[in-house]
């Protein structure tokens, strides 16, 4: 594997450098001095963030773009053999890095260091331990899957030893990292065009744990469904936590204000902890600042500024985020686009005063909507009224002939009213005409389905 010299910095070309990922890791390079080239399909804010701190981008991606004098190509699981620039690459024999094996290399210059995984809640709990740190002055590298309003995006370049990084499981590529603390928020079935069962999913994660140090720390949500598989027999420490049960890190008084957002006292080893105030709603997000704590009292961060940190944490980019008001409804975005997720999406909503639970639902990719159509149908059933986009298709082809009608039909079956339209324009004119004073309105889904709300505000 090529192996990134940061003494000696030279230059990198990332294929798709306007992920959300990538463009974090482009800049975290653009600071330590290297020369960064990308290529994306479509120019975005991301990519004009770049190119003023002084990357050079091209629109689109295309064989040219690979030049000599580019020491080494960097891609994402998302790209595929056939892309031009990957082939180009490889014809030429430039070396290649995966982006987590990338992310990985990074890591290892952190003595601290923290990878954030789990099928749910990576993101905002990522985010979440950033305000933490911040609040504790630790100064600390970020990397994080979502727009963090206190960094200004989704990377942070500190001075300190401590890195914190979200760990993605889809092909494996967290198996790239070796950090000091791994944190496991939710083990499920999710990425069923990689994975073929939940076992494979739960030894992808058990590998994971076992790249931990030995002197570090697993901390795991002990709700997880056979959690012992994973953590059986590891080196290091192992740290549990979850809202009900005998764990490490628990709760007690939980309670609710007029926004959903809970206040509630951790327990630790059977001690109580001062009272914590969150400022994002729901009880997942009272799971996540438990992860938060056991990890920043590892760190040795103080109870005070603990505290600190979770309340002002007010949320992550596209994690029950409110857009503003429409004709006297709220609209709120999610990037909920597992079961699992919108359950707890919709519990939130649930907390928060409303007349009617408005769900406007794009799903993402053809095998995740085949293997949990009944799910979806089930959990989005909970909602007054739910109106459905097009599949986003991410990086499939429907090879399988499913489609948001079959959802819908399976909705209605629930004797929840729902409606599938094939363009962002119909939603948007059947909302102008439905939503009423005091709905509440989630554009929800992992693909572009906020640009509904987005575009309905600025009407």
């Amino acid at each position: 594997m090529y192996s990134v010299n940061f003494e000696q910095p030279n230059h990198l070309h990332f294929i798709g450098i306007g992920g959300i990922s990538m463009s974090g890791l482009a800049e975290v390079l653009l600071q330590e001095g290297f020369r960064i080239t990308g290529s994306d399909r479509d120019a975005s804010e991301i990519v004009e963030k770049l190119v003023e701190m002084g990357a050079e981008v091209m629109i689109p991606q295309a064989a040219e773009n690979i030049t000599p004098g580019i020491d080494c190509v960097v891609y994402t699981a998302a790209i595929h053999p056939d892309n031009p620039e990957f082939q180009a690459a490889k014809e030429a024999g430039i070396p290649m890095l995966t982006r987590a094996e990338l992310l990985g290399q990074i890591m290892e210059h952190y003595h601290n260091s923290i990878a954030v995984a789990g099928t749910h809640g990576k993101t905002t709990t990522t985010s979440m331990l950033t305000e933490v740190l911040l609040a504790a002055d630790a100064d600390p590298t970020v990397s994080v899957g979502g727009m963090l309003s206190s960094i200004g995006g989704n990377i942070r370049v500190g001075k300190s030893d401590v890195f914190v990084a979200e760990a993605c499981e889809y092909t494996n590529s967290f198996l790239s990292l070796k950090p000091r603390y791994s944190v496991i928020t939710t083990v499920e079935e999710d990425h069923m065009d990689f994975f073929h069962n939940i076992e494979e999913i739960q030894d992808s994660f058990r590998a994971f744990a076992q790249n931990t140090a030995e002197d570090g720390a697993v901390i795991i949500n002990g709700e997880i469904r056979d959690y012992q598989r994973i953590i059986a027999g590891l080196p290091c420490k192992v740290i549990t936590y979850g809202l009900q049960g005998a764990f490490d890190y628990s709760m007690e008084e939980i309670a609710y204000d007029e926004n959903g957002c809970a206040s509630f006292i951790p327990v630790c080893s059977g001690s109580r902890m001062a009272p914590v105030k969150l400022s994002v709603p729901g009880q997942h997000n009272v799971s996540n600042a438990l992860a938060v704590i056991a990890v920043a009292r590892e760190l040795g961060v103080t109870e005070e500024r603990m505290r600190e940190g979770l309340t002002s944490f007010t949320g992550a980019g596209r994690r029950f985020e409110w857009k503003g008001e429409l004709s006297g409804a709220a609209v709120v975005d999610d990037y909920a686009h597992h079961p699992t997720e919108i359950r707890a999406t919709i519990a939130a909503a649930e907390k928060v005063p409303h007349q009617r639970l408005i769900v406007v639902f794009q799903p993402q990719t053809y095998t995740r909507t085949q293997a949990f159509l009944q799910e979806f149908a089930e959990v989005l059933s909970g909602a007054d009224l739910v109106v459905l986009a097009d599949i986003y298709a991410a990086r499939e082809q429907n090879t399988i002939g499913i489609s948001s009608k079959d959802l819908m039909e399976k909705i209605r079956e629930y004797g929840t009213e729902c409606y599938y339209f094939p363009s962002f324009s119909e939603i948007e004119i059947f909302l102008q005409k439905k939503i009423m004073n005091r709905d509440l309105l989630i554009t929800m889904g992992a693909g572009d389905i906020y640009k509904v709300g987005d575009h309905l505000l600025k009407k």
